[in-house]
């Protein structure tokens, strides 16, 4: 049972006005009377409505940040981000974790509208958004992290996957490797779309073309770039290098290379993406492509909060952050 400000009253025998001052730390309340309330409350355990106070206030002091896939290392990053600057400002965050699945995503996007969150950041699962009118003409501030999606009109924070890509493909291809695969996710999602074009641009200035066999896109699951790579292997016919869409799709394709008895980066080279903690370890030491994961989610949530105080929501802001390639020992 919900304990309410005029339970607390009723106890007391005293006024749902006068209760309600001494929660709130109003004036006009004798501090005896307010020290008698605040023990009745602990009593109870009363605990405020948030909601019902966001609608008196017009806000919640809340946020919603809804990502793709809290087991992977690039996004609680992130998520730490949004946080530690959320805190800075007083608010509090609501993380929602859609498992790349569109469904749940537009479940939570709902869900955090219900609970009158003053704006959410969203990291999209894809770049077909089921509810983009609803945002639109509710006017709810939303900014997009790590993934834009098209015709949406909104602010986001995110780096250039292009270029990314690119530096990958061109490193491989100054350290001597020529049969570069490519290892991507769903060809419908956007940021593995973006570094495969970045791929192919880095081919064509140096000269070589795409082989067909040696591009695949999987599911984000962690045994795919395992799976890819090892019917690869079993036929014969693989690249001597891979560029993986992310960190954790290189480290699985690694798993199939020494799975399959041959050597990194002596039979098969291998870069990744996100410069994840695992990649530095010892036993690993991924060469990849590094962005600023939790510089993102500060700035992401400066873009929401700017919208939340100075209803700027219509107004869009476009950050593009840097990458670094970090070069280890698989490439």
């Amino acid at each position: 049972m919900n304990i309410t400000i005029k339970d607390i009253a009723k106890r007391l025998d005293i006024s749902y006005a006068t209760v309600s001052r001494a929660l709130n730390d109003r004036y006009g309340v004798h501090p005896k009377t307010k020290e008698k309330i605040l023990a009745m409350a602990r009593e109870m355990n009363y605990f405020p409505n948030a909601i019902a106070r966001g609608l008196v206030k017009q806000h919640t002091e809340t946020i919603g940040l809804v990502i793709p896939d809290i087991t992977n290392p690039f996004f609680p990053e992130v998520a730490r981000g949004v946080e530690d600057r959320a805190e800075e400002k007083g608010y509090s965050v609501f993380l929602c974790n859609t498992n790349w699945e569109q469904k749940r995503e537009a479940k939570y996007l709902s869900l955090l509208r219900e609970k009158r969150v003053d704006g959410i950041i969203l990291a999209p699962v894809s770049n077909k958004p089921p509810f983009e009118k609803e945002f639109d003409d509710r006017a709810m501030p939303l900014v997009f992290v790590s993934e834009v999606r098209r015709g949406m009109g909104k602010s986001y924070v995110a780096i250039d996957n292009v270029h990314g890509g690119y530096i990958a493909t061109r490193h491989l291809i100054r350290k001597g490797y020529r049969r570069i695969g490519f290892f991507g996710a769903e060809e419908d999602e956007l940021t593995s779309e973006e570094r495969y074009h970045g791929y192919k641009k880095a081919l064509k200035e140096a000269g070589l073309k795409e082989r067909k066999n040696f591009v695949r896109f999987g599911d984000y699951g962690a045994n795919t770039g395992n799976r890819l790579i090892t019917g690869m292997i079993k036929k014969g016919d693989y690249p001597d290098a891979v560029f993986a869409v992310n960190d954790l799709f290189a480290l699985s394709v690694m798993q199939g290379i020494l799975g399959s008895g041959l050597n990194i980066p002596g039979d098969i080279a291998v870069i990744g993406f996100d410069d994840i903690p695992f990649a530095s370890f010892p036993e690993i030491q991924l060469t990849t492509i590094a962005q600023p994961k939790y510089q993102m989610g500060r700035i992401a949530a400066d873009l929401l909060l700017e919208q939340i105080y100075e209803k700027s929501g219509t107004e869009k802001k476009e950050i593009i952050l840097e990458t670094e390639l970090i070069e280890r020992g698989t490439a």
